[in-house]
């Protein structure tokens, strides 16, 4: 885990520079209900709200992409367990506050966001077996992925991984059960 260390201290001036940016920020009242209820949107049950729409008005794809999305979201769960603790990092939060949200962390470390893991492991197959659905999905997993920052949650780098990692699952899975 060096390597993982030695790059997150070099992330780590970028990632503060941003952090302190948008603790500053004054959002939007629209931007602060947009950004809080995607991050609660992203704590399952919108994942859960597509699977059951997919289950319901799929065709003969849809178990495979609910299989597919599942298989991801338990790997994923997995790791973004397992590297939290390894890794250690603190999270923004921690570091200082965003004046104008006062959520609770779900979990003690930062690197890497398990919301956007999630989030990318469930659109990635879904998009996969439904290209039409390709932008809801994605805009409701971007959407996700940005809150978790301008919530004080994450450092942009957690995120960017959290991404890499999600969509790279969710690929693999669909490779497996296809």
């Amino acid at each position: 885990m060096t390597i993982t260390r030695t790059m997150l201290t070099l992330m780590s001036g970028q990632d503060h520079r941003l952090m302190r940016r948008v603790q500053r920020w004054r959002p939007p009242r629209w931007v602060r209900v947009w950004m809080l209820l995607a991050t609660r949107a992203g704590n399952g049950w919108m994942w859960y709200a597509w699977g059951l729409g997919i289950l319901a008005l799929g065709d003969r794809n849809r178990f495979m992409a609910i299989l597919s999305s599942a298989f991801a979201v338990a790997v994923g769960a997995a790791t973004f367990l397992a590297l939290k603790e390894r890794i250690g990092r603190k999270r923004p939060c921690e570091i200082g506050r965003v004046c104008w949200v006062s959520l609770l962390p779900p979990d003690k470390f930062s690197f890497p966001s398990g919301h956007s893991i999630t989030a990318f492991a469930v659109v990635t197959p879904l998009a996969w077996f439904y290209p039409v659905l390709i932008f809801p999905l994605f805009f409701c997993a971007i959407s996700v992925a940005a809150s978790r920052i301008i919530l004080g949650m994450h450092f942009l780098s957690d995120v960017l991984a959290g991404c890499l990692i999600g969509s790279g699952l969710g690929y693999i899975a669909v490779l497996a059960f296809q």
